[in-house]
């Protein structure tokens, strides 16, 4: 691999230009750890990775906490200064994506409890409910719970379903 030049085998260690690295998944970590356009080019990288990639989450997750760490101390060097900036905008979007996934989860979790409360349990057709529910505008959705002590089942079912 273009990048990486082994010392001899006696040594056992390698050398890792971390410049030279192929632009691969599997070298994303190391390119982080790079400098400059390297860097910069591996941080978008991360960025357009899915949500729910596990190195994206890690990654983010890892850099949360040492920015924390970096950020209570007044002598940042240029390189920690340089890797702030560089990620700033993937840990505002994990920040934000996190705080989203959890207003979802809770709204869903007071869905759930509403309809088992109301209907006893939550089976595949009134789970189906809880995911079209989750989907109307803050408004609507709103008035809906409002609504769900009066509906029977059969309306709740109906209702979605004509949609």
């Amino acid at each position: 691999m273009s990048g990486v030049y082994f010392l001899p085998l006696g040594v056992r260690a390698a050398i890792v230009a971390i410049n030279k690295l192929q632009r691969t998944p599997d070298t994303l970590w190391f390119r982080l750890l790079g400098r400059g356009k390297v860097q910069i080019q591996a941080v978008n990288e991360l960025v357009a990775l899915l949500r729910e990639n596990l190195l994206r989450r890690n990654v983010l997750e890892m850099v949360y906490r040492w920015r924390i760490s970096v950020m209570t101390q007044t002598d940042l060097t240029e390189d920690d200064q340089e890797l702030i900036m560089n990620l700033t905008e993937a840990y505002q979007e994990a920040r934000a994506a996190a705080v989203q996934e959890g207003v979802e989860q809770g709204q869903r979790q007071v869905v759930e409890n509403l309809l088992r409360f109301r209907f006893g349990s939550v089976d595949e057709e009134l789970s189906r409910v809880v995911d079209n529910l989750l989907q109307l505008a803050p408004d609507d959705f709103a008035r809906f719970l409002l609504e769900l002590s009066s509906l029977s089942r059969e309306e709740l079912l109906a209702i979605f379903n004509s949609h």
